[in-house]
Parts: structure tokens; sequence; C-alpha cells
């Protein structure tokens, strides 16, 4: 059997029965194509490999010099795969039972010093026109909010709650937080909202979806300005910053929102209700990366370090 409709079906089950979100289905299913394409080219139908045949997946995965991270990935979809077709009758057993996963070092998230961040918010100052003053927006609500990029593009209009300063998000899970806004951010979305109107799209029938939100995008199917747009335009104000862009993305600079806060003396707890992460062992990594950049000055700076 293709595996095109096994896949579209566990995809439908997710959906349905989980509330997988949009991004999370896609991910799925990138995973498990993959998944698919390396059984067959061994002539290795998906819903029917055992695990002899997965195994050789992961070490494929692995001999590509993909990371343990993405073979992590491919094993979590296929798990949870092969455990939708055993509840659904589609097979007697499942083969992933015996597998385990590569050992994953726990990895930093990357961040950017206060003084990239200034130099990113300068360079961006300088941009003309109503799509400078958006994109002054955007980056100011995500560094003052740690918003992530999905959270970000896609907040309707109604979450700019003017007269408490904050926004109104909802993130993973549906979990729903306030975001209190800095001055500087207040100012940029004053003057962003004098423009709005800039990026609607020309034709009234196509303003209905796209006027719900507060960055609307005159292209865009979703009615909002897209991920991979904005991080476009985050590449450029990279260059403009000299930077790397390399270096910068919309997941970057929520980095060093947490960063910098828990840096300038922020409890724990607050920064994970900002971040809104559901357990507060995931805002726990920024304080790994502070004791990392703390080591670093001391095995650079203190006299006692320097090597006879």
């Amino acid at each position: 059997m293709n595996p095109g409709p096994e896949i579209d079906l566990f995809l439908d089950m997710m959906a349905a029965e989980r509330g997988a979100a949009r991004n999370t289905l896609d991910a799925y299913a990138r995973d498990l194509t993959d998944v698919s394409a390396r059984l067959g080219a061994r002539g290795v139908q998906l819903a029917g490999a055992a695990t002899t045949d997965l195994e050789q997946v992961l070490a494929g995965i692995e001999s590509d010099g993909l990371s343990a991270a993405t073979a992590a990935r491919r094993l979590s979809a296929m798990k949870r795969f092969y455990r939708f077709l055993l509840s659904e009758g589609r097979r007697s057993d499942d083969p992933c039972t015996p597998l385990r996963g590569p050992k994953q070092g726990r990895s930093l998230p990357k961040i950017l010093s206060e003084a990239d961040v200034d130099a990113l918010f300068t360079a961006v100052a300088d941009l003309p026109g109503a799509s400078g003053l958006r994109t002054r927006a955007l980056l100011e609500i995500l560094y003052a909010g740690g918003l992530r990029v999905t959270e970000l593009v896609s907040l309707p209009l109604s979450a700019f709650i003017q007269t408490e300063r904050c926004i109104f998000v909802t993130g993973k899970g549906g979990r729903e937080r306030l975001v209190p806004l800095t001055a500087s951010a207040l100012e940029a979305m004053a003057a962003y909202r004098d423009v709005r109107a800039a990026h609607l799209p020309p034709v009234k029938s196509g303003q209905q979806k796209a006027h719900r939100f507060l960055f609307p995008s005159r292209t865009a199917k979703s009615g909002h300005l897209t991920r991979e747009r904005f991080a476009q335009i985050l590449q450029d104000v990279a260059l403009a910053a000299g930077l790397d862009p390399a270096r910068v993305s919309p997941h970057v600079l929520r980095h060093a929102f947490a960063t910098h806060l828990l840096a300038r003396g922020a409890d724990l707890r607050s920064v994970q209700l900002l971040l809104g992460h559901a357990d507060v062992s995931t805002t726990q990594i920024y304080t790994h990366v502070l004791d990392e950049r703390l080591k670093s000055l001391v095995e650079t700076a203190h006299p006692l370090a320097r090597k006879p």
C-alpha cells in the first residue's frame, strides 16, 4: 500500500484527537515521509516495516551526518505512527518497542549579546516607510515579550490591549498569557498602527481575512505575515546591523529576551510565565547559558586563570 494514505490517516488522528497544531503536523509529515523514502529505497513498505528495517533507517540517518536531535525526532514520529497502526488493528505488533534513541548532549541555545540587540534596533530605526515601521514594531514586540515567531506573526488585531499596555498571547497547547510591553515597544506600535492599512490586500474581498490580524499580509493565504517572510526580514536587518545573519533568527531573539532578563536579576518563575513554558525545567536551560558565560569570563579574564 502507498504509504501516503497511512500517513494521512495518522495526521488526521493527531489533528482530531490530539489537537496537534499545523506546524506539528507538518513536522510529523516530513519525518514520516523521510522514513518512508529510506525504507522504500530498500523495497520495504512503511506500514509493514520490521524492527531491523527501522534500525537501518536510524543507522542511515547517522551515516548521512544528520544530528542526534534529527534521529531522535524521526524515532519519536515512528513510535507515534506505529502505535497508531497497532491501535487501529492495522498491525499486530509495534516494531519500535526495542528501539532506543541516540544519546543527545543538552545543547545550549544560541544567544545575542545586549550590544548585538542594540545594533539590530539601530539598524531597524533607519528603515524607511510603512515596511520599516512594521519591522520595528515586530522586533520590539518580539524582544519585549519573547514571543515564539508563530505567536508573533499570527497575533489577532484584538491582542493589543492599549489601555493595559500589553498584548494577549495564545501559545502552545492553547495556553494564554498577558505580556507587558516596554515603552519603546508601545511607541513602535503606535507608529505602526498609523500605517498598518498599507499592508492590507488591495481588494476588499481579500481584506476580510487579513483585517483580523495585527500584522496582515497583502499576499499570504493565511492573511497574516508568514514566519518565513519575517525570518527573511530579520536576516536583512542583521546584515544592515553588521551581524552574521546565520546568528540571528526570531527564535534567537526569544532566547536573548530570556537570557538578558535572567542576567539582570529576573527570577526564573517570572521568565517562565513570560515565555509561556508549561514547565519551569524548560526555562532552566537559560540558567545553563549564563553558567557557561560566567565560566568563560573567569577562564579568560581572571588573573589567576592565565597560563604561565
